[in-house]
């Protein structure tokens, strides 16, 4: 008899041998946010494309940065005089607290490492900021410009100047070479959806009275 036919693969080595059009499709856009991410980031070091722009970029990332809006928000509620200003403050604190607490949960469960090309001379960083995805500076700019749009009467071009914030702050992450597209577009779709969980949540001297109690 002739050669015997060969076995067939097993069905696990005919997946790798023929991977889905879905993983094709993942590893590609991968791969083009990587790229994209290094291209874009003309801030990361001084001797990048706009690396004299670097210190501007750091001002706005501590613009951004969650320890000056706590400490800022918690100075509001201590010395507001007005029980409606303690209400948008107490939930603004809330909100800030519930991003924190989100951001850290999802860079802890996706650990995805941050840009090679990041310097890791970042204001004030914790465990998880050694992760980059998400962005929790894209999270809180989305969340913080919906807030403040919602909760406070501001004149348009305050209100213009306040979603620039938001937008520049998350660009400047990818400048900085801190974070990629993805991390922070990801970041700016939570930040929004966690601002509708506050608004869900909200506190009020009717549904968390011994908060108000306190102050």
């Amino acid at each position: 008899p002739g050669a015997a036919a060969a076995a067939p693969l097993p069905e696990e080595d005919c997946m790798k041998l023929n991977p889905s059009f879905l993983g094709i499709a993942l590893s590609s856009l991968l791969a083009i946010d990587l790229w994209a991410s290094k291209r874009l980031g003309v801030c990361a070091g001084e001797g990048s494309a706009w690396g004299s722009a670097r210190p501007l970029m750091k001002v706005i990332e501590v613009s951004g940065h969650g320890i000056p809006w706590l400490l800022g928000t918690f100075y509001g509620l201590c010395q507001s005089d007005s029980s409606a200003a303690r209400e948008v403050l107490l939930n603004l604190l809330f909100a800030l607290l519930l991003d924190l607490v989100m951001v850290a949960v999802v860079k802890g469960l996706v650990k995805r490492p941050r840009p090679t090309h990041n310097k890791m001379d970042m204001f004030v960083t914790i465990s998880v900021d050694k992760y980059s995805f998400p962005s929790g500076h894209a999270t809180r700019a989305a969340l913080v410009c919906r807030f403040v749009l919602r909760h406070l009467v501001l004149a348009v071009p305050l209100r213009v100047l306040v979603v620039l914030w938001a937008l520049i702050v998350s660009i400047s992450r990818v400048m900085l070479g801190r974070h990629n597209m993805t991390d922070v577009l990801f970041g700016l779709l939570l930040g929004y959806a966690l601002y509708g969980v506050v608004e869900h949540c909200w506190l009020s001297p009717a549904t968390a009275p011994a908060l108000f109690a306190l102050w």
